[in-house]
């Protein structure tokens, strides 16, 4: 495969007419073939791919939910925002039957408290941003917490660059909110709170409905990030007194490129526009609704609603099986978070003595991550594992494993099996290791400065 790719290659270097084409324009297409050419001889060296297992970052498109989309981009092709002829009527009634039938009320909430965005890091910025902008002339006052997604906690970082105060409140050892810290926090200019509902790395579940009582109890607006919830765990906007929540379409099962924002009526939430344009979304998000990723998500939302209780089942069964056999096999292992208040799909586990790099890459079979699929490409430790109090080289050596209901018995042994046996054999190679076997301490050890 290489000779013949040098081959292609030197046919087009002779090809390439020199004295017609500035020189950086040839060697920018060239190094472009190169780069194609490498990355088509990697993917055919492997006939199988690696089993996905990286579930948290997202999800695979439930095949009924391509059924549902496929005629809004063939046949159904109107702007659901025209109301003069037909192809708008149609494109515009299958979103809002997505709106109504499927995404509200798979929440609980009335369909006109639901806004179609682009997914849930633009749904954080509107709520977010969004409140603490239209109330600044009273309440200039933020509060969430430090294991919070990255787009939240930039978010927070934009609003102190415009003059608000931020609170970052800290959590337990188990990833939870402590509740009284949470209340004494609360100021009386305090405008919103945001709280993730599932950790997307430790998948740690917080106290929502009782956060709710407080922030409904003190005038606060409450905002919670439920993308890795929506459709996993049973949620009721009302009985939570959820004032906001995002939701994204590619963490169900549904298409990326699509999610929504809860936004109450009654007592009314406002909030500034991030975007200007023709009003679309009650004036809160401008611009045309892709009806394709709408139904998606709105389809996605109803087979979830369908089938939660069955997957949540199986999802826990199979991540059980998981730690069960990984935990009962490697000594020294520890799972990240509470170990009850947590949602099954989502498992930290860190291998003391063991990087959490080498070990993906010798998990090279299995598609799995360290943490957020947003910050993965970082080789520095998870900021929600330090958050909750790990040692540094524990949270350089944590995995995130899924239990997910696409994946098979099979599949999960496999999984257990590899990182067993990568484990063990990273752990004979590392000094570390073989002091600890040798009954040495290495807290107590003071290591020397270079």
């Amino acid at each position: 495969m290489l000779s013949r790719s040098n081959n292609v290659l030197s046919r087009i270097y002779k090809a390439a007419s020199w004295r017609h084409l500035p020189l950086n324009h040839e060697r920018k297409a060239i190094t472009t073939l190169q780069r194609d050419l490498i990355k088509k001889q990697e993917l055919e060296k492997d006939e199988l791919r690696p089993l996905y297992m990286d579930f948290q970052a997202t999800t695979p498109m439930d095949p009924r939910v391509l059924d549902a989309m496929l005629p809004y981009q063939v046949n159904y092709y109107g702007n659901p925002h025209s109301r003069t002829h037909a192809y708008g009527w149609e494109s515009e009634t299958a979103m809002e039957t997505a709106r109504k039938q499927q995404v509200a009320d798979l929440i609980g909430a009335d369909p006109r408290e639901i806004i179609f965005t682009s997914g849930a890091t633009e749904s954080n910025n509107m709520a977010i941003k969004g409140v603490a902008r239209f109330y600044q002339s009273k309440k200039r006052h933020v509060i969430t917490t430090q294991t919070e997604h990255k787009c939240v906690l930039y978010s927070c970082r934009v609003l102190e660059s415009e003059g608000f105060s931020v609170t970052y409140l800290p959590v337990q050892k188990n990833g939870l909110l402590d509740l009284e810290l949470l209340e004494a926090s609360i100021r009386p200019d305090t405008s919103i709170l945001s709280v993730m509902t599932i950790n997307n790395e430790i998948g740690v579940k917080q106290p929502i409905e009782e956060i709710g009582r407080i922030c409904r109890s003190k005038g606060v607006f409450f905002h919670t990030d439920a993308a890795q919830a929506v459709g996993k765990v049973p949620i009721n906007v009302s009985d939570w007194k959820v004032d906001l929540m995002s939701i994204s379409g590619h963490k169900l099962y549904g298409p990326k490129g699509v999610g929504a924002l809860y936004v109450r009526r009654r007592p009314r939430v406002r909030l500034e526009p991030l975007q200007s344009g023709g009003g679309q979304e009650r004036g809160l998000r401008s611009g045309t609704v892709p009806t394709p990723l709408a139904v998606g998500l709105g389809a996605a939302c109803s087979i979830a609603q369908r089938e939660m209780e069955y997957d949540h089942q199986r999802v826990s069964m199979l991540a059980d099986r998981l730690v069960q056999k990984i935990m009962s096999a490697i000594p020294d292992v520890v799972m990240n978070g509470d170990p009850s208040q947590r949602y099954p799909g989502c498992v930290n586990l860190s291998f003391a003595y063991v990087e959490g790099e080498s070990l993906l890459m010798a998990l090279k079979d299995v598609a799995l991550s360290s943490g957020s699929a947003c910050t993965s490409a970082s080789l520095e430790p998870s900021y929600v594992l330090r958050a909750i109090g790990a040692d540094e080289d524990l949270a350089h050596s944590s995995i995130r494993y899924p239990g997910v209901g696409l994946t098979t018995e099979e599949e999960v042994d496999y999984t257990a099996e590899k990182c067993i046996h990568h484990v063990s054999r990273l752990r004979e190679m590392s000094p570390l290791w073989e002091m600890v076997q040798e009954g040495i301490d290495l807290k107590s050890i003071k290591w020397a400065q270079h």
